[in-house]
């Protein structure tokens, strides 16, 4: 708060005026003329207009909002935190509308607002970067179809090995002297990002830099940080993923958003107390209590990269904000099994994000909310990690969801947020808005399907439980089954070819209804918590079903705000977990098997996999897959059987 509100002069490099400089200059001398009493709104608003479109955003919703709540001072507080020239990118415009917004319109939330002072590198720093370091034709070719997948490897090499211009680096330099030995993130920022329309969401890097330690070594962390995120443009899962959307041929920059990390220092670790995801739109809607406009929150301890990524077989709090104290476990024992204990922080020693259990971090839970955090059956119990007392003692379940529906209303749209959280010592906390992007989603609120499955239809799979996606009627042309007591019997090393072998299949099922199901976690980065696959190798996937059938203490955290479920939704699929040991849960693995398995008929030599992976193209119109998201039902039929 003392340095976002002293008078730091700026960033600004150019010893010579250049052109753009002179556009700043010129609006700074029209804003300086307001606070001397010679206001001239249209030259303010010419002035906002030129350099908002320059800096801000060309994307017409967001250049609506950017009017409505910034004006030339904002502008200009960019721009003397802007690292380089060019525009900011999507991420930092949500960052600040968003905070604009809740300025304007909550003013009495301000007080629990944290003070930002982040820096924005300029999306023509990326530009020049690829000129300086011989990357121009490169990139182009990732513009046309038949080569956006040439030339990746070299590519990132010359990226992690690129130089920057001296400018560049002696405000980089600025800015790491203004942080101190204060941890920062360098975020991906870029030009196409949290769009309407378009989130790629987890499509490029984000990294955290510890910042301990010499200079020279925090400067060269800085370096390899922003070299990481440049290369992270032109690797296979963004491309791809450009590909699916339609916008290769768009110009993607990339600019950068830098962000001090919101958190304490415990010792070795810092981490903020919590942080977490919230949505306005509640698509999982678990139980008739639940208002799906109420919106919905997923809360951890520490760090909130654990809100965002599935890594592990740990669990997070899944919050409905009108009525919070509702919970998918329905006993306290399932909740003690089903609670979070491993969180994430930055290592101070080690110069590292690590993830380690609860109790090493937080120690002896001085400075730590523990009342407000941990529950226990009894007095002798362990102590488990529920935010009981978070949710039911303080401000913030009213406070997200006014944040989440005054951001929807004035985004006329579905939002989803990234913020973190950290407690005072009398009692109070802080609100820090990482991010806020437009939702993607699709008639979450209208989700009933338009039919029952047929009353004498033979029941094949049912799943009640976690359902995320629009209801649907689904007449299947395709049923992708992988056997989950072989799969579970599988070593890494096979379960990786499995993940590459689904691949194929999604490639081969272009222009079919296709249904995925599978044991465990789908698009897991451990192995044995599921399977594999890249969202590349789903991404043709109708619906997508979780059987949890792997271990007995391994459930689908319902993984509202990860990346991979916003790419789900993005691509408007049905996710649906399964519980087989549950009632009315069914998977009739005997039918399904008794289909003939086309496997090695679509992959050429896959026949080994037979007994792993059954793929049946049904008789057209036998089996219908029915969703019912309001009340968390899938049910597959077969008839005529």
């Amino acid at each position: 708060e003392i340095l976002a509100g002293s008078e730091w002069p700026g960033l600004e490099a150019e010893t010579h005026a250049g052109h753009w400089r002179r556009m700043f200059d010129a609006a700074r001398v029209v804003a300086q003329a307001r606070r001397d009493g010679r206001p001239d709104p249209a030259a303010e608003a010419a002035h906002f207009d030129l350099l908002s479109r320059l800096t801000l955003t060309d994307d017409p919703a967001m250049q609506r909002l950017a009017a409505q709540y910034l004006d030339v001072d904002d502008v200009l507080a960019v721009r003397d935190r802007m690292i380089g020239n060019g525009a900011i990118g999507g991420k930092s415009v949500g960052m600040l509308v968003a905070s604009a917004i809740l300025r304007k319109d909550e003013p009495l939330l301000a007080p629990r607002q944290e003070a930002h002072d982040s820096f924005y590198v300029g999306s023509l720093v990326f530009h020049h970067f690829l000129v300086m370091n011989g990357l121009w034709w490169i990139r182009r070719w990732q513009r046309e179809p038949s080569t956006f997948l040439t030339g990746l490897e070299e590519a990132r090499e010359l990226m992690l090995g690129g130089h920057f211009p001296a400018d560049i680096i002696d405000q980089f330099e600025a800015m790491l002297d203004y942080f101190g030995e204060w941890p920062f993130i360098v975020r991906s920022s870029s030009l196409l990002e949290d769009h309407y329309g378009n989130a790629f969401a987890g499509q490029y890097e984000s990294v955290f830099c510890v910042n301990q330690g010499p200079r020279e070594t925090r400067m060269a962390g800085l370096l390899d940080a922003v070299r990481r995120v440049y290369a992270s443009t032109l690797s296979e899962k963004a491309l791809r993923y450009r590909e699916r959307r339609g916008l290769l041929d768009r110009d993607e920059h990339m600019a950068l958003l830098i962000m001090r990390v919101s958190g304490t220092t415990r010792g070795r670790y810092f981490h903020p107390h919590a942080a977490g995801v919230g949505m306005s739109v509640n698509p999982y809607p678990w139980n008739p209590r639940i208002d799906v406009r109420a919106g919905v929150v997923r809360l951890v301890a520490g760090l909130g990269t654990r809100a965002v990524d599935r890594t592990d077989d740990d669990y997070t709090r899944l919050v409905a904000l009108n009525t919070p104290e509702l919970r998918p476990e329905n006993n306290f024992g399932a909740i003690v099994k089903y609670a979070q204990r491993r969180m994430d922080a930055l290592d101070f020693e080690g110069n590292r994000v690590v993830s380690a259990p609860l109790d090493e971090i937080v120690g002896d839970g001085r400075d730590f909310p523990v009342d407000l955090f941990i529950s226990r059956e009894s007095h002798d119990a362990p102590a488990t990690l529920t935010f009981d007392g978070l949710l039911e003692r303080t401000a913030l379940v009213a406070d997200l969801r006014l944040i989440l529906g005054r951001l929807h209303r004035a985004y006329d749209y579905p939002v989803e947020i990234e913020f973190a959280l950290n407690f005072l010592p009398d009692g109070g906390y802080r609100f820090n808005l990482l991010q806020c992007r437009p939702m993607q989603v699709r008639g979450f609120e209208g989700g009933a399907p338009t039919a029952e499955p047929p009353a004498d239809a033979d029941r094949r799979i049912v799943s009640q439980g976690a359902v995320i996606g629009p209801g649907r009627v689904l007449p299947l042309s395709r049923v992708v089954y992988v056997t989950p007591g072989v799969y579970a019997g599988l070593g890494l090393g096979q379960r990786y070819e499995i993940a590459r072998l689904i691949g194929k299949i999604n490639q081969a099922s272009r222009d079919r209804n296709l249904l995925l199901l599978g044991p465990g976690r789908w698009g897991t980065s451990d192995a044995w918590l599921g399977i594999p696959v890249s969202f590349a190798e789903i991404n043709r996937v109708s619906a997508l079903g979780e059987i949890v059938a792997m271990r007995d203490d391994l459930i689908p955290d319902v993984s509202l705000g990860t990346h991979f479920i916003n790419e789900l939704v993005e691509m408007d699929m049905l996710y649906f977990a399964l519980f087989p040991r549950q009632p009315d849960n069914v998977v009739d693995e005997q039918a399904i098997l008794r289909e003939s398995n086309l496997l090695a008929s679509i992959v050429p030599g896959a026949a080994k996999w037979e007994h792993a992976v059954h793929v049946f193209d049904p008789v057209p119109g036998s089996w219908t897959l029915y969703a019912d998201a309001m009340r968390q039902r899938v049910t597959v039929v077969e008839t005529g059987a």
